[in-house]
């Protein structure tokens, strides 16, 4: 094998830490002067992220392409926000300019059933991306429900479940742990 290829990675499952497992990742990335991009499919520019803080305060780039939560807004608004963010994933992708390409809660983007995606952000041209980038690019694909043929495609999947959570006792989202 190719020590100098690039790997995709796959972070799902319904516990928390998918976001922070792709960050931690990118740390360790800019660490080593590696160039980083992290595009999230469903989080709005509209809220204060603390990843894209730091992370920007590191020398990544992170854009939030989303409307937010798919029930805040028409399926339309999220349909056209999810065309445009797939267009600008497969742009950073294909482009060979980044070492590390994270494209966050695209299979949480990928997985919903409310309204049709699938004309908009079409599985068959995620598994090609991942199959056809550029061979130094890693790729690191986050959300609850990866599709089957997103991790056969991966060379990674790591699984986070959720054997307790605050949540469940009523506590809500903190800031700094959660954002």
């Amino acid at each position: 094998m190719n020590k100098k290829q690039g790997l995709t990675l796959v972070f799902t499952g319904d516990g928390k830490g998918k976001t922070t497992a792709a960050t931690g990742l990118a740390v360790r990335a800019l660490g080593h002067d590696k160039k980083v991009k992290m595009l999230q499919f469903i989080k709005s520019p509209k809220r204060p992220y603390g990843e894209r803080k730091s992370l920007q305060k590191l020398g990544a780039e992170i854009i939030q392409l989303g409307e937010g939560f798919t029930w805040t807004k028409t399926p339309e608004i999220h349909r056209q926000a999810l065309k445009k963010a797939w267009v600008v994933a497969k742009e950073a992708v294909l482009s060979g300019e980044y070492d590390v390409v994270i494209l966050d809660e695209l299979n949480n983007a990928l997985a919903i059933d409310s309204f049709p995606v699938d004309d908009v952000l079409p599985l068959a041209e995620v598994v090609e991306l991942i199959n056809n980038k550029p061979e130094h690019v890693h790729l690191v694909i986050t959300g609850r429900n990866a599709a089957q043929a997103v991790k056969d495609a991966a060379d990674l999947v790591s699984v986070i479940d959720v054997e307790k959570h605050y949540y469940d006792e009523g506590i809500p989202a903190v800031r700094g742990v959660e954002f």
